[in-house]
């Protein structure tokens, strides 16, 4: 992001400086005017080139994240299956042993 910010702001410093030059230049209006024309599109140009580029490092950088939470969410949902499985033969266990009869011996009579 800050490598974007630069970009920009280098690119309307030089902008800037460009027309500060071109407007203190003994030519006639008519040169000034298609000189500020000419370099407008190099700067646009080079504006276009730079959003382009961030938009491909923004759009690579939305999929790789976007494989990452698949993973972990796969992760988690594997992982809760195998607690859950846990559980469950916890509790099938327990029922087993509240299910069986007491034995004789701890009757009381």
């Amino acid at each position: 992001m800050a490598k974007g910010k630069l970009a920009i702001g280098a690119v309307i410093t030089a902008a800037a400086a460009f027309i500060g030059g071109v407007l203190l230049a003994p030519k006639s209006g008519k040169e000034t005017r298609a000189e500020i024309k000419k370099d407008a599109l190099k700067v646009k140009d080079v504006a276009v080139n730079e959003a382009e580029e961030l938009k491909g490092k923004a759009t690579d950088v939305a999929n790789d994240v976007s494989f990452k939470v698949k993973e972990v969410s796969d992760d988690v949902i594997a992982k809760a299956k195998e607690v859950k499985g846990h559980f469950d033969k916890a509790v099938e266990g327990s029922q087993k042993t509240l299910s069986t009869k007491p034995s004789t011996a701890t009757k009381k009579k």
